[in-house]
């Protein structure tokens, strides 16, 4: 699929002249290895966006409860629309009106590596894609799996139990800064 498909449902909900959201025209920084982000998303209601480079895309979800360390905690996702790779170092406020209208901070971010034969992109059409975050706030071993197609794809995002593991911490409720600049949810409103 060509990148302008990919993002053609971002663009067509939003006005990224008001909303201040990248638009794709640049590629964003390319790693050696394809790089993850989580903002943490105060709009109508609190909540984190799940982010995976995979090909030209963030490919994404939305995760209401947002990521737990602890392999007990199956946490909901919604897929949402691809996001372009520079979406990986946003943080403002999108205005009232706009869609996603409210404060966006990176939560945790770094690299990720597939850990399944094949490529991402072709675990994600099976509906399972296994992989190794190397965040700030997230590292180890996580599963995405597919339990419902409709409307809005359903996904859970499950932590493996590995040296990443820890039921103790919460780091959702506990840690809500940005890893890039300090900054709270709130420090933007």
């Amino acid at each position: 699929m060509a990148k302008r498909d990919a993002l053609g449902a971002y663009h067509a909900k939003r006005n990224l002249n008001r909303s201040g959201e990248p638009g794709g025209s640049r590629r964003g920084r390319k790693t050696a290895r394809p790089r993850f982000v989580i903002q943490r998303h105060d709009a109508s209601s609190l909540h984190f966006d799940f982010r995976l480079e995979v090909g030209d895309v963030l490919v994404s979800w939305s995760i209401p409860k947002g990521p737990s360390p602890d392999p007990g905690d199956k946490r909901l996702a919604i897929r949402t629309e691809d996001h372009p790779l520079d979406y990986a170092d946003f943080e403002g406020s999108i205005p009232e009106g706009e869609y996603g209208a409210g404060t966006v901070i990176v939560w945790d971010t770094g690299t990720f590596e597939h850990l399944g034969d094949g490529s991402a992109q072709d675990a994600l059409d099976r509906g399972g894609l296994k992989f190794r975050l190397h965040g700030e706030k997230l590292h180890g071993a996580f599963t995405l799996v597919r339990t419902r197609t409709s409307r809005q794809e359903q996904w859970l995002l499950i932590k493996k139990d590995d040296e990443g593991a820890d039921r103790r911490r919460k780091p959702a409720k506990t840690q809500p800064e940005s890893v890039l600049t300090g900054r709270t949810n709130e420090d933007l409103a």
